[in-house]
């Protein structure tokens, strides 16, 4: 018999998607369509707004109305962690070891592979072999005008010193940011429309959220450098601590507090609702901030969004049939199978879009590819969903729980999945 805290998560996944959440694609291109109006007719705004920083060493480090916003992007991702459940994680070691072993093994090195074959070679032309971008000099580097650092160039930009690398390789940067930040949020939705095991998916979830503390400076600075980037090792550390360490513990006092308080059902079915919405608003805030510094970008190139979706949708697609073969091939229930798979196919985009943003610049390219990693994750895990209701008979046989018809439950409550 399940105990009342595995009762009260499936409870609360079952609610699936809100509308939110379920047109999530629809509100980034109506935000690329805001920002790229809020260039045109108010230029000097964003400009601003990014202008609003944290410096350290004289660079600007931290977006202070970005940091606000993913912020409220994470905070309710980390409130969920329930810290006794990833202790427990041992007793589910097999689909725990092969998630980490996706996210952390294979995904960061083949999205690079992908970025580099399809960006730096083969639509390399169509991006514009000359084509450069520039983005922030990486912090405490402080090098004289002229000089090369990586396959950059150090320039000056309105009295600002920053580095230009081939457009490209922006967008490869942003691409390997993506990679290497396994999905912490939605992946709670995709494994519920899934019918995957919700307890199991939640404690993944934590364990990833903690190995990224560890690992994702470590990745992020190791394919930057071979990528011929600057690897900006401070302000990855920082970007780890701003974004995944402090809504962390924010996520871990307020939950004991408020649970404390108000006991765990008010928390779940109230509290947890109620944060939906403000996440996704914080992040489509972000998207317009970005867009209206990337609208010439777009307008003068319409196809460069396409350029570097399809690595990233043949990313995805690769990562989830890799661990969707190898948890049938370890012999897991299609319920361990579905969310295992799904976590490492997903990509936690807040985090992503952030680190771009703190690293090179809220109008880089590598910002940009980030948010084209928003643009087709919906779409494509939803197809994903898909895939695994109609291949359910694959793995071994196991009692289903109740659970959505299809890959979005019409008429369903706001959820609580992000």
């Amino acid at each position: 018999m399940k105990d009342e805290r595995t009762q009260a998560e499936d409870a609360s996944s079952r609610q699936g998607l809100s509308v939110f959440e379920r047109y999530l694609t629809v509100w980034v291109a109506l935000c690329i369509a805001g920002g790229i109006a809020l260039g045109k007719v108010a230029p000097g705004a964003a400009t601003f707004l990014d202008g609003l920083s944290l410096h350290v060493g004289g660079a600007p480090v931290v977006s202070i109305p970005i940091a606000i916003c993913l912020f409220f992007m994470m905070y309710p991702i980390m409130v969920k962690i329930d810290f006794l459940e990833v202790v427990k994680a041992g007793r589910s070691a097999k689909p725990v070891l092969l998630t980490l072993f996706i996210n952390w093994g294979v995904k960061p090195f083949t999205m690079y592979g992908f970025a580099i074959v399809f960006l730096g070679i083969l639509f390399r032309g169509l991006i514009g072999a000359d084509a450069v971008d520039l983005v922030k000099l990486p912090l405490g580097l402080d090098l004289a005008v002229g000089a090369k650092h990586g396959a950059g160039t150090v320039m000056l930009a309105d009295g600002v010193k920053m580095l230009e690398v081939p457009l490209w390789r922006s967008y490869l940067a942003g691409c390997i940011l993506l990679g290497i930040a396994p999905c912490t949020a939605m992946v709670l939705v995709w494994g519920f429309l899934a019918r995957g095991r919700d307890g199991l998916t939640l404690v993944m979830v934590a364990i990833n959220s903690l190995t990224m503390l560890v690992l994702y400076g470590v990745l992020g600075g190791l394919l930057l450098g071979v990528g011929r980037l600057p690897v900006p090792w401070q302000a990855l550390l920082l970007s780890i601590g701003v974004y995944v360490a402090l809504p962390l513990v924010a996520g871990y006092l307020s939950r004991r507090l408020i649970i404390r308080a108000r006991g765990e059902t008010w928390f779940r079915e109230r509290f947890l609702h109620v944060l939906t919405p403000i996440t996704i608003t914080a992040l489509l805030i972000t998207l317009v901030l970005l867009f209206s510094f990337k609208g010439e970008v777009i307008l003068r190139n319409p196809l460069t969004i396409l350029w570097i979706a399809i690595p990233l949708f043949l990313q995805t697609v690769t990562i989830f049939g890799l661990g969707y073969w190898l948890a049938h091939r370890l012999g897991l229930a299609y319920r361990d199978a579905a969310p295992a798979a799904m976590i490492g196919a997903s990509n936690h985009f807040e985090v992503a879009i952030a680190t771009a943003v703190m690293l090179f610049g809220l109008s880089s390219g590598a910002a940009l590819a980030t948010v084209v990693g928003v643009l087709i994750e919906v779409p494509v895990m939803l197809m994903l969903v898909r895939i695994c209701l109609r291949t359910q008979h694959w793995f071994r046989a196991e009692p289903a729980r109740a659970g959505p018809a299809g890959p979005v439950s019409g008429g369903a409550p706001a959820g609580s999945g992000q």
